[in-house]
């Protein structure tokens, strides 16, 4: 279900347009196909947004969404048939050690012997790392989100608005393929902890914001909401790399949300680690994703 429909980044304010523009220039640096659009050219490519207030935005043509479900069992399709074994609806209680080295996983039906373990526990990071005795810095975060009925196509983009306002520091929304919307909220400030019911504050507050950037989503009806665990770490990047206090012991946690789309490549990654051919060009991208890195600021578009 790829749909190649771009992502926009709209601006109604001098503070979001500023930083947007900041943005850009690293984008660009790296060759991404991103742009700066006017508010009439940003009008032109989403035709139905408010046009109130609009200064323009970001817009990437070549950005796209999938259905991780189908994603997800493609990946285990394909990783059955090169040999990789799968244990469902087991619980790990702790970690396989012996003499400051990794020898395994522990479950609550077994242990699994191993000479490297990959710690990709997503919001139960932490935990799994605290079995080796490392103090791993990912939190959970609750988000909500909701999918709508499906309707005619009318949006190709993703909207993205990075506006603060009280109770939510920004939010999203696209069209699915099957014509559903789905949308998401980031909440402000950040609800933390395990807790994933659905809230009674979580629809009015996405629905005011969403109407308000395009008046014609007043009418739809929503399907159904869910809320889910977003790994934080203190800067909002990744922790990818060896763990110094246990050999063989590798991290890859902290996706902050965007596990999704940095998944593939990460897995590439880790490959590499293991088996010892990591160019140095990977090496580099490390550095930056190091576990023992300095906590600095956080990353503009959370």
């Amino acid at each position: 279900e790829w749909t190649k429909g771009g992502y926009a980044f709209v601006a109604y304010r001098e503070n979001e347009e500023r930083t947007l523009r900041e943005l850009l220039v690293v984008q660009k640096r790296y060759g991404l196909n991103i742009d700066w659009l006017d508010k009439a050219r940003m009008l032109e490519a989403i035709p139905d947004l408010n046009p109130d207030g609009l200064i323009g935005g970001t817009f990437s043509p070549d950005d796209g969404h999938a259905s991780p479900l189908l994603a997800g069992h493609a990946f285990y399709v394909q990783a059955k048939a090169a040999g990789a074994e799968f244990r469902f609806n087991e619980n790990v209680i702790g970690l396989v050690l012996d003499g400051g080295r990794i020898r395994g996983v522990r479950t609550d039906k077994g242990e699994y012997a191993a000479p490297v373990v990959i710690n990709a526990a997503g919001a139960r990071a932490a935990e799994v790392a605290g079995f080796a005795g490392i103090d791993v810095q990912v939190r959970p975060d609750s988000h909500e989100g909701a999918v709508t009925e499906p309707v005619a196509r009318f949006l190709e983009p993703m909207v993205v608005d990075i506006r603060p306002t009280e109770g939510s520091a920004n939010y999203y929304f696209y069209q699915h393929a099957t014509g559903q919307v789905i949308f998401c909220i980031t909440p402000g400030p950040s609800l933390w902890g395990f807790d994933t019911r659905e809230t009674s504050s979580f629809l009015p507050l996405v629905a005011r914001r969403m109407v308000g950037i395009m008046p014609r989503l007043r009418n739809l009806r929503v399907r159904r909401t869910w809320r889910g665990l977003y790994p934080m770490t203190p800067d909002g990047a990744p922790l990818v790399g060896w763990a110094r206090e246990v050999e063989g012991f590798l991290l890859a946690v902290g996706m902050c949300g965007q596990g999704f789309m940095i998944g593939p490549g990460l897995g590439e990654m880790l490959a590499k680690l293991v088996t010892g051919s990591l160019p140095e060009a990977d090496a580099e991208v490390l550095k930056i994703l190091s576990p023992y890195r300095k906590f600095e600021g956080m990353e503009k578009l959370k």
